[in-house]
Formats: C-alpha cells, structure tokens, sequence
C-alpha cells in the first residue's frame, strides 16, 4: 500500500511539471544553483555560516558560548559538504571555500561540549568529518610543499575529531546530544539517541575509508545501541530511554520517519545484513507515501509540537540520508526515489534561494540548504531524472 501510495504522489506531484513542457535536468540545476547562491552570498565574513542572532522568541536550550560553538561548527561543515558536492567551481565557491576552510582549521579545535548536559558538539565532530573528508579532494588545489601541508593540517583535524567522538561517547555506546543524569562522570552517562548515534556511525565509516583510524570497538558499541533501540518493524526508538514505551507515538513509523532513513543507512554501510534492499526501499516509500507527516512539523518553532511527536529539524535532515539510502540500492532501482526526493525538495524551496525546516537562531537556513542541496545533488547523475 505504501508502494501505491508513493505512486500516486509522484503522478500528482509531477503532473504540473510536465504540463509545463519543463526539461526536468535542466530545472533540478536551476534549483542547486540558487541554493548555492544563497550559500555563497550568506556566508559570514569570518568564513563560517549561521549566528546566535535570535529568530524567534522561544529557542532551545543553548548554553552559551560551547552551544554555538558546536551549531555554528557544524553548520559551516554542513555548508561546505554542499558546497565540495554540488558546485565545487561554481561563481564565488571557490573563494567561498578558501575563507571556510581558514575558519574551520582555527576552530575546530575549539569545539568542546556547551555544559555537563549540553553536548551539541557531537554534531559538529561528526559533520566536521564529512567536510574534511570532502575537502582531501577539493578541485582546484595546486600540488606542492603547501598542499601537502594542507592535507596533513587536514589528517590531523580528521584525527582531532575521531578522538573527540572517543571522549563523547556514551557508557554503554552511542551518542547523544544532551546529559540530564543527576550525576557526571568523565564520559556521558545518559541516553544515546539512535539518530546522533547512526549520523555519527557515518562519518566515522568516511573518516576511515579516507584512512584515519577509527577504534573497532567504538564502532561495534555505536552500532549495537542502533540495534537497540531498532524494532522488528525498522521503526527506531528516540533515544534509549524509550525502550519503556516501544510502540509510542514518537516510535511509530510517522514518528520515525526521519529517524530510520539514518539508523538504515549507518547499519547498512557498516555490514547490518538485516537492512536489505526491501527495507531501504519499504522505508523509502514510507518517507514519501506519509510525506505529510514529517510536513505537517515544518517550520514549526516548538520541537516536537506536531503529530507523533515530530520536531521540525527532521525534515530536511530525514531526506537527507534518505538520498543516501537510495544510493545504497541497486542502480535500476534509484530513479523512482530520485524522482520523488528531487520533485519534493524543489517545491519547498525559498524565494531566496533556500531551505529551512525550524527556525533556530540563524543556523536554520544555512544548514536547510546544505542538506537539501546534498540530497538533489543525489538526483543528479545524468542518468535517473527523466520525469513523465
């Protein structure tokens, strides 16, 4: 039925595209190049993206300053994945990238955990990964003494980050993002989510395919907690704490929507025999044949205020490793997804170019657009994106 259901959703979706004769390659380009012009045109004069500037009148806990450190670290690392993905030499990037890369070598080292219960520095060691990963194999960089020692400044921050992660890591495995226990140890002693454990389970499979060493067991506790907290359906439980209540409401599959495409993706890449190609794919038709519940919590300011208990930030983050749930299916399989993740994504895009699901001081657009030029960048591979 889901199957179904994402078909029709397609057919509707894409009718008005083709009563508009439009070439569908050609409007999936237009729509990446805007939001790389809002990228390049919003960076910040310091090189990073995004600002503690309020948006609002209620905002989530964020101690200051370790807080920000973290958001403004991995939203710049998130911007500049999108960046090294989507238009590498495109108009301003490469000087776009230039002022990133100063800002991210001199701050990097600074992130560390906001509070004792504030650990949003986790996002940012993970994501940090991702774009140095992406930077080893930056076009346009001349060979020579000085690339080589950038790329060794590179290593070492990679190495810095992979440790941090070590030093973070929850008793028992996994990660999370926030500590409310009565008392501290020197490692957090809370509840991991299954998310921040699985997008953290990611990077550290890039950073050690990029051959920076990665502690096996580090590895092997982060992905038995994401077993943990899976249920026989591939429904993923919030955080560990939910173990109580399996099957309530932020549990369920509309709850879990934007939580399995990760917790899929990380287990998979990782060797989880039990993520086939029909559990990616099942789950895939959930993200677009139930679309409405992960929309109806866009862009709304209070996390988790809407239906099954779904927070606003999961929506652009959920497609995102939905994209790369898509590229671990077989190739002939691809394109309906790449159909659905290209034609969902260009119509929420802004007037400005793009992309946001909370508003969360001034990190939210920034960090929107990255992930969604991250996921179209997925749909464009010359070969998939023929729509009807």
């Amino acid at each position: 039925m889901a199957q179904l259901i994402a078909i029709i959703f397609l057919a509707a979706a894409l009718g008005g595209c083709a009563a508009r004769k439009i070439d569908a390659k050609d409007e999936l380009d237009r729509s990446i190049g805007r939001g790389v012009e809002f990228l390049v045109k919003s960076q910040n004069r310091d090189g990073s993206w995004g600002s503690a500037t309020l948006t609002k009148g209620l905002n989530i806990y964020a101690p200051v300053p370790g807080a920000h450190h973290g958001f403004r670290a991995a939203t710049t690392s998130l911007c500049v994945s999108a960046l090294l993905e989507t238009a590498p030499r495109g108009p301003g990037v490469p000087e776009a990238l230039d002022r990133a890369e100063i800002f991210l070598f001199s701050y990097l080292p600074r992130v560390r955990r906001g509070e004792l219960n504030a650990l949003y520095n986790v996002w940012a060691h993970a994501y940090a990964i991702q774009a140095l990963v992406r930077m080893l194999e930056r076009p346009g960089v001349p060979a020579g003494a000085e690339a080589e020692a950038r790329r060794e400044r590179i290593f070492e921050l990679l190495r810095l980050q992979v440790r941090r992660l070590e030093q973070y890591e929850f008793l028992g495995g996994g990660w999370g993002y926030y500590e409310f226990e009565p008392f501290h140890f020197s490692r957090p002693a809370g509840d991991p989510n299954s998310f921040t454990t699985a997008t953290v389970l990611i990077a550290l499979h890039e950073a050690r395919s990029a051959g920076v060493e990665v502690p096996q067991k580090m590895i092997e506790r982060g992905l038995a907690e994401v077993r943990r907290q899976r249920n026989p359906n591939f429904t993923y439980h919030y955080s560990r704490n939910w173990w109580r209540r399996p099957m309530g409401e932020i549990n369920r599959p509309a709850g879990s929507l934007g939580r399995s495409q990760a917790c899929n993706a990380a287990l998979r890449i990782w060797g989880d025999t039990a993520v086939t190609d029909a559990v990616l794919a099942q789950w895939l038709d959930r993200l677009f044949a139930r679309q409405g519940w992960l929309d109806m919590g866009r862009k709304r300011p209070v996390p988790h205020e809407s239906w099954f208990y779904v927070a606003a930030y999961f929506y652009y983050y959920g497609h995102y490793y939905a994209a790369q749930c898509i590229e671990l299916l077989p190739a002939d399989q691809r394109p309906r997804y790449q159909q659905m993740m290209a034609v969902t994504l260009m119509g929420h895009q802004e007037k400005d170019g793009s992309w946001f699901d909370f508003p969360f001081y001034a990190y939210h657009k920034p960090y929107g657009t990255a992930f969604a030029l991250m996921s179209l960048g997925r749909c464009r591979d010359g070969r998939s994106l023929a729509l009807p």
